[in-house]
């Protein structure tokens, strides 16, 4: 019995050094980092981290609240007053019934130096809807993505907008901003401004701020709150620094032929850190992108085709529930 005490206390004594260790090399390296020579790594570290919602406190353990405000206020979108302008949009073809329902779909890798992901083309941009849980409720679970395809029959789909998730542990169903889901304001208030984007009644894209009331008046049909907006009107947004972060992103645009990009991109992972808006403005723009935006991204990252998914998000738990989703319908 004395025996294997002594093995049991060893063997406690030996994790817990173990663990103190491996804190401290954990802690020498966020100092390295943080206080380093290289400014650029510092701002990465400082923009990854503060955009998660668990992990934002890490950039606070040997920065002050002011050097990180004047980090994340250097390297950011920088997006001023939006007007998109429809006309740059000339939808010529109507799309051919005769064809199956996904030679309207087009999928192709991206990648980079630190990222790789997918890129979903739909020429059809009257098949893009905004699907949505079954209930908006904080103390409720949202459905995933998969579930949010199958409620709406859909062939393919992406993450939505922002939602309700406080210290990466929310439920994930209760929207932020507004939703606009199938013609019907189904969240959001009319005399509350937002940073609203989605397709109006004609399937253009736009990307706007505006109240709930304007939004209705415009005609928006399918809409979520996120952001920033990456491309206006043709043109690359104004980005400082970094231009964020390196993360798990999603974003949605549009062609001038009104196809809508879809563009799913893994991070946190060795083979994928992630990538910054800065990257995801260069994709879009190589897409031929005349309007784009960001939208939720991190662990809600995910991208799924025919009942599966494609693009994984980085959770260690799993498919996370979410309140909206950008479906594509069969």
């Amino acid at each position: 019995m004395k025996k294997f005490l002594k093995i049991t206390g060893c063997f406690f004594l030996w994790l817990f050094v173990t663990l103190i260790l491996l804190l401290a090399g954990f802690l020498v390296m966020i100092y390295m980092v943080s206080k380093g020579p290289s400014e650029q790594i510092r701002n990465l570290f400082v923009t990854s981290v503060r955009e998660t919602s668990a992990a934002g406190f890490l950039a606070n353990i040997f920065l002050t609240d002011q050097e990180i405000a004047e980090i994340v206020s250097s390297n950011v979108v920088e997006v001023g007053e939006i007007s998109t302008d429809t006309k740059l949009f000339t939808f010529t073809e109507e799309p051919d019934e005769a064809d199956e329902e996904s030679a309207d779909i087009e999928i192709v890798d991206v990648s980079g130096s630190l990222y790789k992901g997918k890129m979903m083309t739909i020429k059809d941009p009257s098949r893009v809807k905004v699907g949505i849980c079954n209930e908006f409720d904080k103390n409720k679970a949202g459905l995933t993505l998969l579930e949010i395809m199958d409620k709406y029959d859909a062939i393919a789909g992406v993450n939505g907008g922002r939602y309700n998730d406080e210290n990466g542990f929310g439920k994930g169903g209760q929207p932020e901003g507004i939703v606009f889901s199938e013609g019907e304001l189904v969240y959001g208030e009319l005399d509350k401004t937002y940073d609203i984007y989605g397709f109006d009644s004609n399937n253009v894209f736009i990307c706007g701020t505006m109240t709930g009331q304007q939004a209705v008046d415009m005609g928006f049909r399918d809409a979520v709150t996120f952001g920033p907006a990456l491309v206006v009107n043709g043109k690359a947004v104004s980005a400082s620094g970094t231009g964020g972060g390196l993360n798990p992103r999603t974003a949605i645009g549009q062609r001038a032929d009104g196809a809508v990009l879809l563009l799913v991109i893994e991070g946190r992972q060795t083979s994928s850190l992630g990538a910054s808006y800065l990257d995801l403005i260069e994709i879009m723009l190589d897409f031929g992108a005349v309007n784009a935006a960001n939208l939720d991204g991190g662990m809600s990252s995910s991208m799924a085709y025919e009942g599966e998914e494609i693009v994984n998000n980085c959770s260690i738990k799993g498919a996370r529930d979410m309140p909206t989703a950008f479906v594509v319908e069969r």
